[in-house]
């Protein structure tokens, strides 16, 4: 085992998207990171190099979160390696694009399945990490949230109350783990990535992306960068942030359907 000075954090569902872009932007701060990844392996392989070559110290586990026995053993691997566990990033999820009225396509397995990695998955995370967490002089946990569980919307119901449990979960935790560990959460508006291309389709993407662009505020998509710069500052700062829901949509929450003067209605 060795005991490097840096700081450790864990990355779970690192291989591409948010999580990637978290794991470079954290190995860039100087941490140690645990990459995640279910599937992905080449992908995964490919973020380690990037994390390397930024000079970090990595590992890369594969695991599914819904699995209790692969995140402790995720979190086993990671403190035999360093000793430690400072961060935890709650990033894995999955949905089904079944929208809201296409009942067929919501059965108790569907809904057992997001809600077994999505929620289940970062509680289980939670736990393994807590004691090494504690340990830690500025331990944190940022659970990946989403829109959907602010505002009720989103790409299926099943996902909307997930992502609604884990805000939940986040205010519950940082009351119960306090004052060792900060807990907060980022709930992402759209975001380009190509988990969302891959789920309603190329045409159907840029359509909402359109939509989306013409009606917030902000008038922008969240690129995987910008999500992952609000976690890692959640993470790496905020020393006297906890229990926050950072919403980053553009302005969707201020109200639906704003259009910006000077854009297209």
């Amino acid at each position: 085992m060795t005991k490097p000075s840096s700081k450790v954090a864990i990355i779970t569902g690192s291989a591409t998207g948010v999580g990637a872009a978290t794991a470079l932007l954290l190995a860039q701060k100087g941490y140690s990171v645990v990459i995640n990844y279910s599937k992905s392996e080449a992908e995964a392989l490919a973020t380690q190099a990037a994390c390397q070559a930024a000079g970090a110290d990595t590992l890369v586990v594969q695991g599914d979160v819904a699995q209790d026995a692969d995140c402790r053993a995720m979190v086993q691997a990671a403190v035999q390696r360093w000793g430690r566990v400072d961060a935890l990033v709650n990033n894995a999820g999955i949905t089904s694009f079944a929208g809201s009225a296409n009942w067929d396509a919501l059965d108790a397995d569907t809904f057992q399945k997001i809600l077994g990695v999505n929620t289940v998955g970062a509680f289980q995370m939670v736990r393994a990490c807590v004691p090494y967490l504690k340990q830690s002089p500025d331990g944190a946990i940022v659970n990946v949230s989403s829109i959907a569980g602010a505002l009720g919307i989103g790409s299926s119901v099943p996902y909307i109350a997930s992502k609604g449990a884990v805000n939940a979960m986040t205010l519950h935790l940082a009351r119960a783990l306090a004052p060792e560990i900060r807990v907060n959460a980022v709930c992402p508006g759209l975001i380009t990535t190509r988990w969302f291309t891959d789920g309603i389709g190329a045409e159907g993407y840029e359509k909402v992306k359109a939509m989306y662009e013409q009606t917030t505020p902000l008038g922008r998509a969240c690129t995987p960068e910008d999500v992952a710069e609000a976690v890692v500052w959640l993470v790496h700062g905020a020393r006297t942030v906890t229990g926050e829901l950072v919403l980053l949509d553009s302005g969707m929450h201020l109200g639906a359907n704003v259009i910006l003067p000077g854009r297209a209605t």
